[in-house]
């Protein structure tokens, strides 16, 4: 595994709306709800103030606050959505959860607000964002959900999607802060290694240390760890392949690193075939689901023509699947390799 020169995303990635085929579908499967608010009503904040961590520094978020009788409609109905994305719309616990702050990030694409809900009984507390429904963000979203080890939870409304916040370390911090002699940093050197094949079979982009976390699992004899993705937003777009493997950016080189001290080669390709056979079985096990939504998003216009040629082309020269040379469209290359990923896995499996 090798660390690569410092990549460049594109920083005004243009956003690609819904269409009404992955409308359909996403309401086949019960992601497209009715919604009391949407993001644009959240853009109407009078006043702002910017978040400072424990050390002082500007977390590039900042707290909004809304006049008193809009804030009580905010309030309704930030709860029922919460309730809908926790427990299909269950409103008994609506009397003792209330919206406790409502923070807006200015930086990336999304412009994303985070929800904090408390529990009045116990205080405790989760959050949910609020994002533009961004059809690059929700192919992200519904890929990660069918074909990671993970599952996500999120739903879409006209431009709005809701997002569950997913719990972990973010991955810079967890360099900075949590990385000492106490971690097992052959099984940290171990996840990373699968979460680079991850990505890279999927096409999900962008992921630097800050749009990832780290989920730390003890078991009975040590601790298991767990990277995942926190931002979908450069779901196929760019056309420069080293974009979809974190390995390559600069901000990822500390784990790059532990790989590089701790796996030998050998087995790197161990755990990278590992990771391959597995996303080839969730793919049999979810195979008329992701038959059909890579159906609709072969059609999609998801990013511009030079970058797909450019894509196919480097991942042609990587893999030597002609297949990948016959791609007109971003849908079609990611369909190009997930085919690649398991006809190799099949023909493997199929050995004597």
């Amino acid at each position: 595994m090798q660390d690569g020169s410092d990549l460049k995303i594109s920083k005004r990635k243009p956003s690609y709306p819904l269409s009404e085929p992955f409308l359909a579908y996403l309401k086949r499967f019960d992601r497209v709800v009715r919604l009391s608010v949407q993001y644009e009503d959240l853009i109407r904040y009078t006043e702002h103030f910017p978040i400072l961590d424990k050390e002082g520094q500007d977390t590039l978020w900042e707290g909004v606050l809304y006049p008193y009788q809009e804030m009580i409609e905010l309030q309704s109905g930030l709860i029922e959505i919460y309730q809908r994305l926790r427990s299909d719309g269950n409103k008994e616990a609506k009397s003792h959860l209330e919206v406790d702050s409502i923070d807006y990030c200015t930086f990336g694409n999304s412009h994303p607000f985070r929800i904090k809900i408390k529990n009045l009984h116990n205080d405790i507390h989760d959050y949910f964002y609020v994002k533009k429904a961004d059809s690059s963000r929700v192919y992200g979203l519904e890929l990660e959900y069918l074909l990671s080890p993970n599952r996500i939870d999120y739903l879409v409304y006209n431009n709005t999607l809701i997002e569950e916040h997913v719990s972990g370390i973010p991955g810079d911090v967890f360099l900075s802060k949590w990385m000492d002699d106490n971690q097992n940093r052959k099984r940290i050197a171990k996840e990373f290694v699968k979460f680079n094949e991850r990505c890279f079979l999927r096409l999900l982009g962008d992921q630097r240390s800050y749009n990832f976390v780290i989920v730390l699992t003890p078991d009975f004899d040590e601790i298991k760890y767990r990277i995942r993705s926190i931002d979908f937003d450069q779901q196929s777009y760019e056309g420069r392949s080293n974009v979809y493997k974190p390995q390559f950016f600069k901000e990822n080189f500390p784990y790059v690193k532990l790989v590089m001290d701790h796996i030998e080669t050998n087995s790197i390709t161990q755990y990278q075939h590992e990771e391959r056979s597995l996303m080839a079985k969730r793919m049999l096990v979810a195979k008329k689901r992701i038959a059909a939504l890579l159906r609709i998003m072969k059609k999609e216009t998801l990013s511009s023509d030079s970058k797909i040629q450019e894509l196919k082309e480097e991942l042609y020269d990587e893999l030597k699947d002609p297949l990948l040379l016959e791609c007109k469209t971003m849908g079609d290359i990611v369909a190009a390799l997930l085919n690649h990923t398991l006809r190799n896995y099949e023909q493997t499996s199929s050995l004597p």
